[in-house]
């Protein structure tokens, strides 16, 4: 299409605008009729460590989603000379889990508890063996039972609990609504229902009424809507959260929300069973599309689903890029220190170079990137760690190898069971996120680190906020009885450039190597847990 012609299609509203509430960036795509990106904009945030819980407030939610949006509308306005005010359908997305309780008057009752928060072993544990399913820390229902069992006075009160996702999307439409992808990361998921599993939420009030709670689990739970359903109108009010300035429309209709890991699906077109897809960001996860049941529950896979309710296994780590992405700012700090001016990417992308150039197993260096808390290796808090013996070969190569080792390494422990363990078949990982933006060394590096081909797409870098978008697009467009599987294939994926890379043999064994070393020296990072306050 020309210039002319984009234009037209913004004027008359034939766009979908997609917006993903990440953990480092709030990121903002308008796609139009060819799912192809129109512009984009982002916005950068922080979680806070406040009073040892992982938080946002909300007011850095709401500023950040108008700063998002502003900037959206002013690029629309700077390169076809349009005023944003109609969009045909809008998408929430935002990253998953966490702990988000409501009275019934609307007001929040506890501060957001993001998924990065690992206070919760006793309450998964529990209910892990009550449910027979396994229920990982981060999850809603997990942070809900330690409330409650740590007879947290705002438990009572509860009316509604949501995620990130669900309370954006219900701000702007009125909606308790969450995309059953999402939903999968509150409660486990029943999929021939794609609803809440209803034998566990008895359970659950069983256990709840012992404890003296007088709700019900359902009733505070929001609604559970799949892909291509409608999730509601964009209101007045919540047209205003979004744009104070007053000029988009309201009554543009919305797809329900979803969490990251279902628009990261979307996005690499990794929704049919054998597929999956590699995230790596703040957090790295990999999700495999199931064929069949797992034979027995895992503490280290999360099940959850698709947003059309198909089962998923998921290992989800807490920590990937944030120790290497410290490590990146302390070199940049040496080049500003020196007199020397660079652009941030190009700094990124000369030391993703350097990591090829390193011994297959890092030259003997060790690096661990917990920051936070990892359940797979059992840990509740993390120390970011970089560790070598005298001879160790301590080069620029080597630590630039080894810390993006760190940050697959935990994922390798988990994936294990996947595809060793329960012998799930998958014939490739789709990879996107910010570990993937250099080409060639992230995926490279992590198709040994997983001996997994691994491809990634041009449109890799546009994440979850284009596959939400996506979304969207798809509760607007979608024919009459096109699945989501054929929407992505026919629509979106049909010419798209793919570039895969098959896994090297001195790079299995260089990873095998430092993940033989990486295992032994858990009791390090334990020692720096236990002694480093």
């Amino acid at each position: 299409m020309n210039q002319h012609e984009l234009k037209l299609m913004i004027e008359a509203g034939d766009t979908s605008l997609g917006i993903e509430l990440g953990s480092t960036r709030i990121k903002a795509v308008l796609i139009g009729a060819n799912c192809k990106p129109l512009a984009s904009s982002f916005h950068e945030w922080e979680n806070q460590l406040d009073n040892g819980i992982w938080t946002y407030p909300m007011s850095a939610v709401w500023a950040g989603l108008q700063d998002v949006y502003q900037k959206l509308a002013d690029t629309v306005r700077a390169e076809y000379g349009v005023c944003l005010r109609k969009i045909g359908s809008i998408g929430i997305s935002a990253m998953m889990h966490g702990y988000l309780p409501f009275n019934a008057e609307g007001e929040q009752l506890a501060p957001f508890r993001t998924w990065r928060n690992t206070m919760t072993e006793k309450a998964s544990k529990e209910l892990t063996k009550r449910f027979r399913f396994n229920i990982p820390q981060r999850w809603s229902i997990a942070h809900l039972y330690h409330a409650m069992l740590e007879k947290e006075p705002h438990v009572e009160e509860i009316a509604f609990l949501t995620t990130l996702a669900g309370y954006v999307h219900w701000k702007l439409t009125g909606e308790k609504i969450l995309g059953v992808g999402e939903a999968s990361g509150m409660f486990p998921i029943d999929s021939t229902s794609n609803d809440f599993s209803g034998d566990m939420i008895d359970c659950f009030d069983g256990m709840a009424q012992k404890l003296g709670i007088h709700w019900k689990l359902r009733d505070i739970l929001p609604k559970v809507c799949s892909a291509g359903e409608s999730a509601g109108h964009l209101t007045e009010e919540g047209a205003r959260l979004l744009d104070p300035s007053g000029r988009l429309e309201s009554e543009i209709p919305c797809c329900p929300p979803e969490g990251d890991a279902g628009t990261g699906m979307v996005a690499t077109n990794a929704v049919a069973q054998r597929t999956g897809n590699v995230s790596a960001g703040t957090s790295i996860f990999a999700m495999i599309v199931l064929e069949k049941p797992l034979a027995k529950v895992y503490e280290e896979i999360d099940m959850v689903t698709t947003p059309t309710g198909k089962p998923v296994g998921m290992v989800h780590c807490n920590n990937c890029t944030s120790d290497f992405d410290a490590w990146v700012r302390l070199f940049g700090q040496v080049l500003t220190a020196m007199g020397f001016s660079f652009q941030k990417s190009a700094l990124y992308d000369a030391i993703y170079a350097e990591a090829l150039k390193g011994e297959p197993d890092g030259g003997g260096l060790l690096s661990y990137n917990y920051y936070s808390g990892e359940p797979i290796t059992g840990f509740e808090e993390g120390r970011p760690l970089l560790v070598r013996t005298p001879n160790s070969a301590f080069s620029l190569a080597n630590l630039a190898k080894t810390l993006l080792y760190s940050t697959m390494a935990t994922l390798r422990i988990g994936m294990n069971i996947l595809t060793v363990e329960e012998a799930v078949a998958v014939d490739v990982l789709q990879g996107h996120g910010g570990l993937f933006k250099t080409p060639a060394v992230g995926q490279s590096l992590m198709a040994g680190a997983l001996n997994i081909p691994i491809s990634v797409m041009e449109t890799a870098g546009e994440g979850g906020a284009w596959g939400i978008a996506l979304l969207a697009d798809y509760m607007r467009r979608k024919q009459k009885e096109e699945t989501l599987e054929e929407y992505l294939s026919a629509h979106v994926f049909s010419q798209a450039a793919c570039v895969t890379a098959a896994p090297k043999k001195s790079d299995i064994d260089g990873f095998a190597d430092y993940l033989t070393r990486y295992k032994d020296g858990l009791a390090i990072e334990r020692a720096a847990v236990t002694h480093l306050k």
